[in-house]
């Protein structure tokens, strides 16, 4: 285990585990459930299971909880797999909890058997209604005292399929007046006639999460069975499962969510923004999805390094997106490759620079002398950003303005010498001086200017759709809100214009990131097409979203 920090509480049971002799080795397992796509919840549960087998001894299993045949799909499971990989993740085993399902029946089985079981007729509204309160007791059914031999019979036609889908469940047989009320007689099995996406319709009854997961932990050996919060109070009755069928110990261990801030972190509530339309799709890059994530730019290393920055705790709390940002800009400013692009333009035309003439010009292709060097093209006519250019400069103002001189990005230093407005008021075009003595690495004319600007020439510009995107809700914890989670949506989280590209960027793959000079850091969209290049804002070069809240408080 590495020394330069110090170990979360999941690490110190680990190493006291090992040190004890209590295992040679651990085993750990990601069991998400195919219902949907993960999100940034998951990575840091994937980051957390699998660091600990690549730190210490050991292996993680990818187990998918598959017990609710209504909700998943194999379009879950495959884009979970490819999360995970992406990730830079691998699993020992990958299992599903479909594959144990006669497994589970046996010990459903064994329990009836033990006097620990048994079939209850009661519709789930009388069932509840029994359960009583967390300060009263709840009420026997009046079929937990059926006999074993009844309780067989009944559960052996439940797995026939001679009930309809309600009619019966199977029960644990604990205590109705327990303190926990996750133990008051609680459903191991319900009927439920649905086609499954790997068993076909070969069972009709499913068990419940509470009697799969424990039991599917201790078939695979799990020493540490890692979940969040929420389970605390399901640790009691996973202990009663594995203790009363006499089988491998596996132990469950909690740590809290890390929720993020400015969006939501249920499946439900993300399931609701992609079948309402307000994102378009699972990986929607305004999606907390990994699978959004990844299309929006962001990169395996950042996501990891921002799990491992904000640790593993007992505590909830919500991070602020900016933290994940901040560990974006930190991977991609050692590894995105350099461009020019002008996301707002307005012309600029250099007067004494030859007509027809084009130049190509050497400039960086990266952070450092590492990643080379490629040639742009430059002559008289080039497209720079329209906020270069003030018409009434400001104080300290270094760029653009009339009579003032800026340097062109590895090109020329030019004089603004005039502009011309069109009819509503609106500078169309800025008409310059350049001194032939100023190319850069070659300087000789012994000017010195505080401001370089970045262009794209005209003639040669790739025009391209670029998407730039903000926080998905305007509040930090739309969760934690009045009314309707929905409200609180950011009408700006997409903004989509049109922008000239250097040509290069013809060149652009979707695995490659790029830091568009000045602007922030872009990759290619998936919506790309020979004939249009899209792409995507993976994030601002300043967190200026920080910057804007603050002057607004």
């Amino acid at each position: 285990m590495s020394e330069e920090r110090s170990l979360n509480f999941i690490e110190d049971i680990v190493e006291a585990d090992l040190a004890a002799g209590k295992y040679k080795s651990i085993v750990t397992r990601f069991p998400p459930e195919p219902n949907g796509y993960l999100h940034m919840g998951h990575a840091t549960s994937i980051c957390l299971n699998f660091g600990l087998t690549k730190d210490y001894p050991g292996y993680t299993n990818l187990r998918f909880d598959d017990t609710n045949p209504v909700t998943e799909e194999t379009e879950y499971v495959d884009s979970i797999k490819e999360d995970i990989r992406w990730l830079g993740f691998e699993w020992k085993h990958e299992l599903y909890a479909s594959d144990y399902f006669e497994e589970l029946y046996q010990f459903a089985i064994k329990l009836i058997q033990k006097g620990l079981a048994y079939v209850d007729d009661s519709s789930s509204e009388e069932i509840a209604k029994l359960k009583g309160t967390p300060t009263e007791p709840g009420t026997n059914s009046p079929f937990r005292h059926r006999r074993v031999e009844e309780n067989l019979d009944l559960f052996t036609r439940m797995r026939k399929g001679e009930f309809a889908d309600g009619t019966h469940t199977l029960r644990a047989k604990i205590d109705m007046a327990h303190p926990n009320m996750l133990m008051r007689d609680p459903l191991i099995y319900r009927i439920k006639h649905a086609h499954h996406h790997r068993t076909g319709d070969a069972w009709c009854i499913y068990p419940m999460y509470d009697f799969a997961h424990g039991q599917s932990d201790s078939i695979e050996h799990i020493t540490h069975s890692i979940c969040t919060l929420e389970f605390v109070p399901h640790r009691e009755l996973y202990d009663w499962f594995i203790e009363q069928l006499e089988i491998f110990p596996s132990h469950q261990y909690e740590f809290a969510r890390r929720n993020l801030s400015y969006t939501v972190m249920s499946k439900r509530k993300l399931l609701q923004l992609v079948n309402d339309q307000y994102v378009n799709g699972w990986d929607d890059p305004r999606m907390p999805t990994i699978s959004g994530m990844r299309r929006r730019g962001f990169t395996p290393a950042s996501i990891r390094k921002f799990c491992d920055t904000i640790g593993i705790a007992k505590r909830e709390n919500v991070v602020d997106f900016s933290l994940l940002e901040f560990c974006l800009r930190e991977d991609l400013n050692l590894t995105a490759l350099r461009a020019m692009a002008v996301l707002d333009p307005v012309r600029l035309v250099i007067t004494n620079y030859e007509e027809g003439k084009v130049e190509e010009l050497t400039t960086e292709n990266g952070p450092d002398a590492a990643y080379g060097t490629r040639t742009v093209p430059f002559n008289r006519e080039l497209w720079i950003e329209r906020e270069d250019f003030m018409e009434e400069p400001a104080k300290k103002w270094f760029r653009l303005a009339p009579g003032a001189m800026v340097r062109l990005k590895s090109a020329y230093i030019i004089r603004c010498d005039h502009f011309i407005k069109n009819e509503a008021g609106t500078v169309e075009e800025i008409q310059c001086t350049y001194f032939p003595e100023s190319r850069s690495g070659q300087d000789s004319s012994g000017l010195s200017v505080k401001g370089t600007i970045h262009w794209v020439s005209i003639p040669q510009a790739i025009q391209a759709e670029v998407r730039l995107y903000d926080r998905l809700f305007k509040v930090e914890n739309p969760s934690s809100e009045e009314g309707d989670f929905k409200d609180y949506i950011n009408p700006d989280s997409l903004q989509v214009i049109t922008a000239f590209l250097e040509p290069s960027l013809a060149d652009a793959t979707i695995e490659k990131r790029f830091q568009f000079l000045r602007k922030g850091y872009f990759c290619l969209d998936k919506d790309a097409t020979t004939g249009k290049l899209v792409f995507n804002r993976t994030v601002t070069l300043k967190d200026a979203w920080a910057k804007n809240t603050k002057q607004g408080a």
